[in-house]
């Protein structure tokens, strides 16, 4: 788990190691870095919410399984019923700029009793019945993530006799656009020779920038873009490229979903307390035309970094502690077919823009037989250049604070590691 995770405790009920009254955005982070853990140090894109969600939905199974409520409270790190509990709600009441979607499809021939429960027990914004066919899946895929994945994450054939799956999709557009300039603005990069225009924030407070110093990857900038409607877009940088990509995704989870919750709540550094001069990624100098008189310490920041897409096919079954293993064993003993056996995959595609920011990710689940200060102080500006691979989330807020919507409020939906630039 990263830091700022829920504490364990016991639960009682036979289940150990379970968080109490879980705090889902630090769940969900937890889960994230064993997601991306699994997709690597390149450039990737990945919802580890629509993996997480294919596996709490199985979280009614876990009655009467104390296997299963073993193991799926382990990968959910709660409760698997609370986890249930928690999917439906963000089924039932999905966040305006987030489409999502789920499915549990069965053999007829292979349907029991105790599936018929489990079906029953789902939100009725869970799509329903006999395995589909190919065309069918890939329509399905297709118009929940608003046209951006246009097939199933794999093939279904005879041989599966249960597929669970979610879908999520967003497209938005930032309250104010990034402007567009030359990469040379960008200076000396990884992106140098393979892009001719990046993205620069306007002077707008819209675009939040800051630095701010991580127990996991050291000092970092920060910058987050508001989406019309409640997404927030962060991306984050550590100012040490050899930091490995998980920690930086990690402690980006941890800002972007804190940030989210409650604006300004992550402790920033103050540009009056580090050194003038150029670094990794920043640059601190004073500005020529500052006011000597203001009441506050003034400082300006602008942040220049690339545009970039990515699309990336993940299989989640090579890692057991994000639990779609124990989803499949609890879905293989509710069809009386402990000897099933399962596969688990993702597809993922992003593009961050000038104008805005698109998203899209279906998961398939296949189980088959076989503050103020002093004046007087010149104001300080600060230039943040994104020169080397960094981590973006996209987390949801709850701008208008309706009880509707509290389950959204913080949510990470959407992370990506950014190794590949594109022109702006």
């Amino acid at each position: 788990m990263i830091g700022g995770s829920p504490p364990v405790a016991s639960t009682g009920a036979g289940q150990t190691g379970l968080v109490a009254r879980p705090d889902w955005s630090s769940v969900l982070a937890g889960y994230a870095q064993r997601l991306h853990a699994v997709a690597g140090d390149d450039h990737h894109v990945a919802s580890p919410l629509g993996a997480w969600l294919v596996v709490a939905l199985c979280g009614g199974l876990a009655t009467g399984d104390p296997a299963a409520g073993r193991e799926l409270g382990e990968a959910l790190q709660s409760d698997p019923s609370d986890a249930a509990a928690f999917a439906t709600a963000l089924l039932r009441a999905p966040h305006p700029l987030v489409g999502v979607g789920a499915g549990l499809w069965v053999r007829s021939a292979a349907d029991t009793a105790r599936v018929a429960e489990w079906r029953a027990g789902l939100p009725e914004q869970v799509d329903t019945g006999d395995i589909p066919s190919q065309e069918k899946l890939d329509r399905w895929a297709s118009e929940r993530t608003l046209g951006l994945i246009e097939r199933f994450p794999a093939t279904v054939g005879p041989q599966v006799v249960c597929l669970l799956a979610s879908a999520l999709a967003t497209k938005v557009s930032w309250e104010v656009p990034f402007q567009v300039v030359d990469a040379a603005e960008l200076g000396p990069s990884r992106w140098a020779g393979t892009v001719t225009s990046v993205l620069r924030t306007p002077r707008d407070p819209r675009h939040q920038q800051f630095l701010t110093d991580t127990p996991g990857a050291g000092p970092v900038a920060v910058h987050l873009a508001q989406a019309r409607g409640g997404l927030l877009v962060g991306s984050v940088i550590a100012a040490d490229a050899a930091v490995p990509a998980g920690r930086v995704l990690a402690e980006a989870h941890r800002i972007v979903t804190a940030e989210a919750r409650q604006p300004g709540g992550v402790q920033r550094l103050s540009l009056f307390d580090l050194p003038l001069g150029a670094g990794p990624v920043w640059e601190i100098g004073e500005e020529p035309d500052g006011r000597r008189d203001a009441i506050q310490r003034e400082e300006r920041f602008t942040t220049i970094l690339p545009a970039w897409s990515a699309s990336s096919d993940i299989r989640l079954s090579r890692e057991p502690l994000l639990g779609l293993g124990a989803a499949a064993g609890a879905v293989a003993r509710a069809l009386e077919a402990p000897n099933l056996r399962y596969d688990a995959r993702q597809k993922a595609v992003a593009r961050y823009s000038a104008v805005g920011f698109e998203a899209a990710a279906v998961t398939g689940l296949y189980v088959a037989a076989a503050a103020r200060r002093p004046s007087g102080e010149t104001p300080r500006r600060a230039v943040v250049r994104f020169r080397h691979p960094y981590a973006v989330v996209a987390a949801t807020r709850n701008d208008r604070r309706e009880p509707s919507a509290a389950a959204w409020d913080g949510v990470p939906v959407f992370s990506a590691w950014v190794g590949r630039a594109t022109n702006a």
